[in-house]
């Protein structure tokens, strides 16, 4: 709970300078590459978690990272936050401003999974059913999970419709071991 209000707060203050700036779009394209990142980089995490490796240290590894790839705005963000020894709070941040920056454009962020990788008219097919529901534009993310057998499953806005065949599967288990059958005899 603590990491989140952490989160929340740097990302409403980032937010704040963007409007002010005129970069949101920018800053958040750039937040993207920034949570990208530090999703994939396990060196890095490891760094930022690690107390012996100075602010200073780090700073210098997030301007080596990062200073081609974002503005000036988003750079003095990210080592304001490095100073703050909030560095492993990056990707969280990053994703706390995503998701300011998309409620303020009218934006919902829809997860697709899919047994199989799904074609550009289902996931056309599947963003306008969400739009439509949701009335917001989509983002959809989509990915394959071979574990969920065959069908689909679909996340926004705190909702989850559930299509897949291994839960389906799963409720007949539960169903056949409840055994309600009495015998007669």
């Amino acid at each position: 709970m603590q990491d989140y209000r952490i989160n929340i707060n740097y990302a409403k203050a980032l937010f704040l300078l963007a409007g002010e700036t005129g970069e949101r779009e920018a800053v958040a394209e750039e937040m993207r590459v920034v949570g990208d990142v530090c999703a994939q980089s396990r060196e890095l995490n490891a760094v930022f978690r690690n107390p012996e490796i100075k602010a200073a240290k780090k700073a210098a590894i997030v301007a080596d990272i990062f200073g081609e790839s974002v503005g000036k705005t988003t750079m003095a963000f990210l080592l304001f936050v490095v100073r703050k020894n909030r560095s492993v709070n990056l990707r969280g941040i990053s994703e706390a401003y995503l998701s300011l920056f998309r409620e303020s454009q009218g934006i919902v962020l829809s997860k697709l999974t899919t047994a199989e990788p799904a074609d550009e008219e289902v996931k056309a097919m599947v963003a306008k059913v969400i739009a439509d529901y949701t009335h917001k534009q989509v983002e959809l993310e989509a990915k394959t999970d071979p574990g969920i057998i065959g069908g689909l499953a679909m996340e926004f806005d705190n909702t989850m419709y559930d299509a897949r065949v291994s839960s389906r599967l799963a409720k007949l288990r539960r169903e056949f071991d409840k055994n309600i059958y009495e015998s007669k005899l």
